[in-house]
């Protein structure tokens, strides 16, 4: 299947407004009911593509100068009035998402799940979650994008309707970064250390994990030592603010692992930053990484720091400190995942499936959660290095995931895309001495694809960028046979589950969302230029250069006047030439084609030639 995202995203903006915007009104939810993740994410389907690809925007000259975008959001009404509904629905969020006191509110509500030990009590569904941070994280940024584009456009017009919208976007901006605020500093708080002794259950399966030789225990201990030593003193230099950690982070005879919980870890100390409720509140999160949480974490940190973001000045002074001290954390966190990944000489821990966690637990998500890591820290490094090997794995896991072969009856595997793999939240159960608490993740095949996708910007030979390209399809084919066909909702997903394809199913936003994603991402890699290795720009370069000289053996023999046929043949096979040379480097294929053409061009006149003297 093709991934054709400019036209994807169309079809899933059409579907969005179709099953979120009834007879003039908005409908807030979708299969798991409202919350503040849920909502986010139904909000981020319209305002991330928007805002992170220029051809997207939704502000009214944009959308005056785009047809199809105009076509698609015509039930909105004009320019105007798309912008209106827009900061409409924004202001509906945050009053909803926010507390009598102006605090917002984070928590997992309805995506908390039973796990066998009861239903959740309402005190334990108003938990705050990271999933909620970090979403809230790339809403909020998407959302000042917006807001600030529709500001500038508002401040040039003069009809009444335009008055009274830049009112509400001036109101609406303190509001959005407030919330950043809050989002920020929960990510802050939710940022875990966990470091083991070497002899502990947990210790031990670490050593399990990095251990594939067979090598003995001291001496994987002293490499392991030796290869985090960095990290370890990273980890004791930049992460201290936020947490209350008592314990030696240079013991060699701990383990060591870092990442973000599924909320605030319950021995976060306060922050001194802001003053706002989650700096102080208690937390109730065991402090052991999920690589789950650790993966949305890092996604929504990355937002921060992008380019566009830095470019567009969106942050107030306080907020600065915070983003900054994210990316410590992000950035000591990637590093971590990197190496244990590839820790030893022979096997990497990765290459072993499934991965096996600090508390027992082996997953194929897991895999390709730490897979992920690798992808995008070799894509921060613009790093080739380990590719081949990592796709490699990407490739054994979608065989896994039975994404590139069928599934058979009662497949193992078919639990991994619905109801998903369930995240246990350990201490959630402290929570009125309550049931412990579940959370289910069903995003196996995005997630594959968007690392996919990422990982192909990095190929710099045709066989590995095949090999990513091809997953990518095969996964988007997947998804495609997982859309709701029917009702309003139909083009959205999933249709797994017991009412997913139902006469009038509703949408899960939380694998919608994830698809929008997938389709920003694919649209970013092939606005990239093609693929020009060295091989292949010596190639070009070889076939251009006999052609020049074929050529400046044919002028040699020119005497006609400039205007005759020969010589504006020869004219034309020059423009062919320059025009080769000028992508030769950048698009070598078409510079060798073009170079083609103009040596048959060139032999077609030398047969002429010879064809005459004969």
């Amino acid at each position: 299947m093709r991934v054709r995202p400019r036209q994807q995203l169309l079809d899933l903006w059409r579907a969005h407004l179709r099953t979120s915007f009834r007879d003039g009104s908005w409908v807030w939810g979708g299969r798991d009911g409202r919350n503040s993740i849920s909502d986010a994410e139904q909000l981020m389907c319209l305002l991330y593509p928007a805002t992170e690809l220029a051809g997207f925007a939704l502000d009214p000259d944009s959308i005056a100068t785009a047809d199809d975008i105009a076509a698609v959001m015509a039930v909105l009404g004009d320019d105007i009035q798309v912008g209106g509904t827009l900061v409409t629905k924004i202001e509906q969020f945050f009053d909803t998402y926010t507390d009598a006191s102006g605090e917002p509110i984070f928590a997992g509500g309805s995506y908390f799940r039973n796990v066998g030990f009861g239903q959740p009590s309402a005190t334990q569904r108003e938990l705050e979650v990271v999933d909620s941070y970090a979403m809230s994280l790339s809403l909020c940024i998407a959302s000042l994008r917006f807001l600030r584009g529709l500001q500038r456009y508002l401040v040039h017009e003069v009809r009444r309707e335009a008055q009274r919208l830049s009112e509400h976007v001036d109101a609406l901006i303190p509001r959005v970064s407030t919330r950043l605020t809050s989002a920020m500093g929960g990510l802050i708080r939710s940022f875990v250390i966990h470091t083991p002794h070497f002899s502990s259950p947990a210790g031990q399966e670490i050593l399990k994990l990095v251990n594939q030789t067979g090598a003995p225990v001291r001496d994987v201990i002293a490499d392991l030592s030796t290869a985090l030593e960095q990290i370890r003193v990273q980890a004791e230099l930049d992460v201290r603010n936020g947490h209350s950690l008592d314990i030696d982070l240079r013991d060699i005879n701990r383990a060591f692992e870092c990442g973000w919980a599924w909320g605030v870890d319950e021995n976060a100390g306060d922050l001194a930053e802001f003053s706002g409720r989650i700096a102080t509140q208690p937390g109730f999160a065991v402090a052991e990484p999920s690589l789950y949480f650790t993966l949305v974490a890092l996604d929504g940190i990355k937002d921060l720091y992008s380019q566009r973001t830095q470019e567009s000045d969106l942050f107030e002074p306080h907020q600065l400190l915070l983003a900054e001290s994210l990316k410590r954390r992000a950035e000591l966190t990637q590093r971590y995942w990197s190496t244990i990944s590839r820790f030893g000489t022979g096997r990497w821990p990765l290459e072993d499936l499934p991965w096996r966690t600090s508390d027992g637990n082996q997953s194929d998500y897991d895999s390709l959660a730490v897979t992920a890591f690798l992808i995008q820290e070799l894509l921060e490094r613009e790093s080739t290095t380990d590719l081949a090997r990592t796709v490699a794995v990407l490739r054994q896991l979608a065989r896994r995931g039975k994404i590139i072969h069928r599934e058979i009856p009662d497949d193992p595997a078919a639990l991994l895309h619905y109801p998903g793999i369930t995240l246990t939240l350990k201490g959630s159960e402290a929570i009125d001495a309550g049931p412990i608490l579940g959370y289910h993740v069903s995003d196996f095949t995005t997630l594959l694809l968007k690392r996919s996708l990422q990982a192909a910007r990095l190929a710099r030979d045709v066989g590995t960028r095949e090999q990513l390209l091809d997953l990518a399809a095969a996964a988007l084919e997947h998804m495609q046979n997982r859309a709701i066909t029917g009702g309003r909702s139909a083009g959205l997903w999933d249709n797994l589950g017991p009412d997913g394809d139902t006469a009038d199913a509703a949408p899960s936003w939380f694998l919608t969302e994830r698809m929008m994603e997938c389709l920003v991402v694919a649209h970013i890699t092939y606005t990239r230029p093609p693929l020009a290795t060295e091989t292949m720009v010596n190639a070009a370069i070889g076939k251009i250069g006999e052609t020049e000289h074929l050529l400046n053996q044919e002028l040699l023999q020119v005497t006609d006047a400039e205007y005759s046929p020969r010589f504006q043949e020869l004219a034309a096979i020059q423009q062919l030439l320059d025009r080769a040379a000028s992508i030769q480097t950048k698009r070598p294929h078409t510079a060798e084609a073009l170079a083609a053409e103009a040596l048959r061009r060139l032999d077609a006149l030398a047969y002429a030639r010879e064809d005459a003297t004969r």
